[in-house]
């Protein structure tokens, strides 16, 4: 993997911030993502899932959402079978699932530490009525006594942040191993990218999050970031909830935002080149030996013979160029091929560096404390039954009281 950025910080600012990372490193947990083998007992897995790892399973539906899919998203394309990945109860994608798999050949896997996560739980109901075999990834809660009722094997999810878990554990090893994906593999990437990535001197993820720290001083707050592969589109998935997520509290932090490209040279490309300056910090992220590529045939001589991959890198490394050109500080991540491996690298790269910038930050790395009050406003409406018009009235009157009468004067 490797890490290109402009402007380049030097050295006295490089010195500094790392000052800053190991001076705050102290305060909060060590990072328990870097340990590949304590989490995780492959022989249980395929001990537990051998009736399940068969030619006549050919849909592995994981029912999951944020940090309980997007590791496994991230390895998706590797996969051998059919995966749907289930992240709520939004009618389309259940419909499509239900209409496209049957009991026979599927395997459902829910996947909530806790239990309680109500984009799991809604869904699992209607997989039962239809007489789904399960395979339960869960610990505690409602969910966990669900699955206890009807028999079906369960693995234990560790007590770790979900988003930083999903690669070193039963929740995204799992399900990667029934779809094909070579774990072994995978979770060897993984460890020798934290051997990398992790020691607290230079290397690509510490250089990444100090860019990222010291433009946010200067005033930008999100990372815009566009992958040159749909290959990449997991991973940027990945780094799009742990920037948010683990950086975005008391009062500071980034966002993490993404579109594929280059799409997005279509769309948002006028904005970032022309637009406001000093608020988005424009990441690519590409591939060198794309996995699937294709040779062109066209009547345009600089296209004809080239693989499809290549034409793609020229427009990354162009679109790269140009925003150096009207100085919108920039960065380029590219791995060598989309295989376990590199893809293991890669996730190490992304954890590794979020760990670094929240250190910076001085915030929490592991939690999310947040993210629960919209759950309970949620789960509150629903056992309620409260209606369309009463749910909008709480609005309004919270608004009221929340927001001052010259809000947009002040």
């Amino acid at each position: 993997m490797t890490f290109e950025y402009y402007p380049k910080i030097d050295a006295k600012l490089l010195e500094t911030s790392k000052k800053i990372i190991l001076s705050n490193k102290s305060k909060w947990d060590p990072p328990f993502f870097t340990d590949t083998e304590s989490y995780v007992d492959l022989g249980e897995i395929q001990q537990t899932s051998k009736d399940f790892f068969s030619d006549k399973i050919k849909n592995v539906i994981v029912l999951g959402t944020g940090g309980s899919i997007q590791t496994l998203l991230a390895l998706s394309h590797l996969s051998k079978k059919k995966l749907y990945s289930i992240t709520s109860s939004r009618a389309v994608e259940l419909k499509q699932c239900l209409d496209a798999t049957n009991p026979k050949n599927s395997i459902v896997i829910p996947i909530s530490r806790g239990g309680e996560t109500l984009d799991v739980n809604s869904t699992i109901g209607i997989f039962l009525k239809n007489k789904y075999k399960f395979l339960g990834l869960s610990s505690k809660g409602t969910m966990f006594h669900m699955l206890e009722e009807i028999g079906c094997p369960i693995l234990e999810v560790p007590d770790l942040t979900g988003r930083f878990a999903g690669s070193i554990s039963n929740v995204g090893i799992l399900p990667a191993y029934l779809l094909g994906i070579n774990v072994g593999d995978f979770l060897t990437g993984l460890k020798n990218g934290y051997m990398k990535y992790m020691p607290f001197e230079d290397n690509p993820a510490l250089h990444f999050s100090i860019f990222l720290y010291n433009l946010y001083k200067k005033g930008f707050k999100v990372v815009f970031s566009m992958p040159y592969s749909f290959n990449l589109e997991g991973s940027v998935g990945l780094f799009v909830q742990e920037i948010s997520e683990s950086t975005g509290k008391e009062k500071q932090g980034l966002i993490g935002t993404y579109q594929s490209a280059p799409l997005c040279q279509h769309s948002v490309l006028e904005y970032l080149l022309g637009g406001t300056k000093g608020a988005v910090i424009p990441v690519l992220w590409t591939i060198e030996n794309e996995k699937s590529d294709l040779i062109l045939e066209s009547s345009i001589s600089y296209i004809n013979n080239q693989s499809a991959q290549t034409v793609v890198n020229y427009q990354a490394d162009a679109t790269f160029q140009a925003l150096l050109e009207q100085g919108v500080p920039s960065a380029k991540i590219t791995i060598e091929r989309p295989d376990e491996y590199n893809m293991g690298n890669l996730i190490a790269f992304i954890q590794s560096s979020i760990y670094y910038l929240c250190l910076l930050l001085d915030v929490n790395w592991s939690n999310n404390p947040k993210v629960i009050i919209g759950k309970e406003i949620g789960n509150k409406a629903l056992k309620n039954r409260s209606s369309l018009e009463q749910r909008k009235n709480t609005r309004e009157k919270l608004a009221m009281s929340v927001f001052s009468q010259k809000f947009f004067e002040e």
